[in-house]
């Protein structure tokens, strides 16, 4: 979608500009937060604890949109952790602001709704990877849909994003 110059320069002049350094924590576990985020450059982690593990959830790079669901959706703590793997840069703005831009700008607001229907695909997708294909096919689908990730994330997140161990994860990167 294009956007005019004056909604170009709104939303400009709306998202504030965050820099994070490498292995830098931007929303604690169990904390809460109304931020919308565009990853403008670097790459962020989403991730919780469970059973005292660190699970790797999802990755957010380059030119993508996220936000504490929880937070943002239904005013509850946020148990997702997201930590920066590379040095960051974050456009960020208040999602009450964005609903603010929603209401002077149809066209952002409809923007916003692909955006997020494009984010509940790739949640959808996950899931559908980790209840129905094996750990092999999970690995062979993220070296087709996302190969660059493989040299920016340690082997340890990417088994624990794949649902399996990282000793899986070496035996099936064995056989390739």
């Amino acid at each position: 979608m294009k956007f005019s110059e004056e909604e170009n320069l709104i939303l400009e002049q709306s998202f504030g500009v965050e820099y994070y350094a490498k292995g830098t924590t931007v929303i604690q576990p169990n904390s809460f937060s109304r931020k919308v985020f565009f990853i403008e450059k670097g790459l962020l982690r989403c991730y919780y604890y469970k059973e005292g593990k660190d699970i790797t959830h999802f990755f957010f790079d380059e030119d993508s949109f996220t936000a504490p669901l929880n937070s943002v959706f239904y005013n509850k703590v946020e148990a997702y952790g997201w930590e920066t793997l590379e040095e960051t840069t974050l456009r960020v703005i208040q999602y009450d602001d964005l609903l603010d831009l929603f209401v002077k700008y149809p066209s952002i607001q409809r923007f916003f709704f692909g955006v997020s229907l494009d984010i509940l695909n790739s949640y959808a997708l996950k899931l559908e990877y980790l209840q129905f294909y094996t750990a092999e096919e999970r690995y062979a689908n993220l070296l087709e849909t996302n190969p660059k990730i493989l040299n920016r994330v340690s082997l340890g997140h990417i088994a624990s994003y794949l649902g399996i161990t990282q000793q899986t994860l070496s035996v099936i990167r064995g056989k390739k």
